[in-house]
């Protein structure tokens, strides 16, 4: 049974389109060192990851650089308990993202199924809002890579494959960045301050 998970994962890795996401690196980097925010959802094991994603970047990845701006819609627990219980469970993202963010923000989210109400409803309210929607999910089709802007659909048999492989997607997505922000950041290193809306 070990073996065939390995193997599953071997072939889910070798099946994802891993430049598409360094792509997204560059476009975030370039919005992130303009003041712009990213905000990362999930539910269950891919809200831990939305959650890893976004330490990596207020943190640091695996160099020194300033912090950059970016929020797991989950973690806020009140927020999240409030919006369920006088909205519905579907809308705890989306009525936070459209607190929170603003034309050329990003969302970043990921959902194994690819169809998780609450996630699809955030992407919807991204487009709306003009926030750019960047979308990991299992195999397509689906909700969300009919929504999102970009996506990368993990071609995974199983949730676990299919999270395991997030999470290789999310330490490409930071490394990336740091590399891009290199390239990017002013001499001085000082932030540039997020645009007034």
């Amino acid at each position: 049974m070990m073996h065939a998970h390995l193997r599953e994962l071997r072939d889910a890795l070798a099946g994802t389109d891993v430049d598409e996401v360094e792509r997204w690196a560059g476009r975030a980097a370039s919005a992130l060192v303009s003041g712009q925010r990213l905000f990362a959802c999930g539910n269950g094991g891919s809200a831990a990851e939305a959650q890893h994603l976004t330490a990596e970047l207020t943190g640091r990845f695996e160099r020194e650089r300033r912090p950059l701006s970016a929020l797991a819609l989950h973690a806020e627990t009140s927020s999240v308990t409030a919006i369920a219980n006088d909205y519905g469970y579907q809308y705890v993202y989306a009525r936070q993202l459209r607190a929170h963010a603003a034309p050329g923000d990003l969302l970043m989210s990921l959902s194994s199924s690819g169809n998780s109400q609450n996630v699809v409803e955030a992407v919807k309210a991204a487009r709306e809002m003009g926030v750019v929607s960047l979308s990991l999910t299992g195999p397509a089709p689906s909700a969300l890579a009919a929504l999102s802007d970009e996506v990368v659909a993990v071609p995974g048999e199983s949730t676990s494959t299919v999270q395991e492989v997030h999470l290789v997607l999310v330490h490409i997505f930071c490394a990336g960045v740091d590399q891009w922000l290199e390239q990017l950041e002013t001499p001085s290193g000082a932030p540039t301050p997020r645009a007034e809306t």
